[in-house]
């Protein structure tokens, strides 16, 4: 069994004021793909110009923070809105959802391509190989706060979280889902996206490879307590938000390989 690292999940405290790690981590995702956005702008097929990678990166942040505590809201917290609507407004309690996050993001760029005028299909297919990476240190700010643990097993790499009130040895889930999701697919998305592919095609293995990914690294993560397990003796919350992400990844690869598609070009 491998020892916690012993980090405290506090980044920096002045007075009564605490920076998370975990909001570092979202900081860092989304210095890392604005970075990753204005370098990929210079390429010849991508629909956007450096000039706009900013305006782009402000419109995913908003879309990012926004759709993640709403989604949150609806796909995890209903019962505890219901007892409490006030707890909706307080999000320094935590409380973010990807399926939620991945929405907004939508959401927000397409709202940027129709205010700028651009396809909204090729700009989308920009901005999915750089989602990864804040998912990947996302769950590293998850492991740093002793949340989102995973369940109890007697694998040698298995750690028993300081707050865990059970103390039991568990899957180091946080770990895996950095690995899985977010590395491996990010490493795949940016050598797959390295040249013009076929509109919706970047978009389709995205979802199609979060989604898997996700459902697989959920086998290892513990439910949520007030969820448990949903359907069919197995699936948890985040296996069953992943199934219309599976099919719509499906349906963007059929546009994308299944009928006559050119490449993404620049938005004249």
């Amino acid at each position: 069994m491998l020892t916690y690292p012993q980090i405290d999940p506090v980044a920096v405290a002045l007075g009564p004021l605490q920076i998370h790690w975990y909001g570092l981590t979202y900081l860092a995702g989304i210095a890392i793909a604005w970075w990753l956005a204005a370098r990929r702008s210079q390429h010849p097929w991508t629909p956007l110009s450096r000039e706009q990678v900013d305006d782009l990166t402000f419109y995913v942040a908003l879309g990012v923070v926004l759709g993640g505590r709403v989604g949150y809201i609806l796909f995890y917290g209903g019962q505890r809105l219901v007892e409490d609507p006030t707890w909706a407004l307080r999000v320094w309690e935590g409380g973010m959802a990807f399926h939620g996050g991945l929405l907004g993001v939508m959401l927000a760029v397409y709202l940027f391509a129709r205010s700028r005028r651009i396809a909204y299909g090729p700009l989308l297919d920009f901005v999915a190989p750089l989602v990864p990476i804040g998912l990947a240190l996302g769950r590293l700010g998850n492991f740093i706060g002793q949340e989102l643990w995973g369940r109890a097993t007697d694998v040698p790499w298995a750690m028993v979280f300081p707050n865990d009130p059970l103390q039991l040895a568990r899957h180091p889930s946080q770990l895996y889902q950095f690995a899985l999701e977010g590395m491996a697919l990010f490493a795949f998305l940016l050598w797959f996206s390295r040249r013009a592919r076929p509109t919706w095609a970047v978009s389709g293995f995205f979802a199609v490879g979060y989604a898997v990914l996700r459902s697989f690294a959920e086998f290892f993560r513990e439910p949520d307590a007030h969820l448990g397990i949903q359907a069919f003796g197995w699936m948890t919350r985040g296996q069953i938000l992943c199934v219309p992400l599976l099919l719509v990844g499906i349906y963007m690869l059929w546009l994308a390989y299944g009928r006559s598609a050119a490449p993404s070009n620049k938005a004249k």
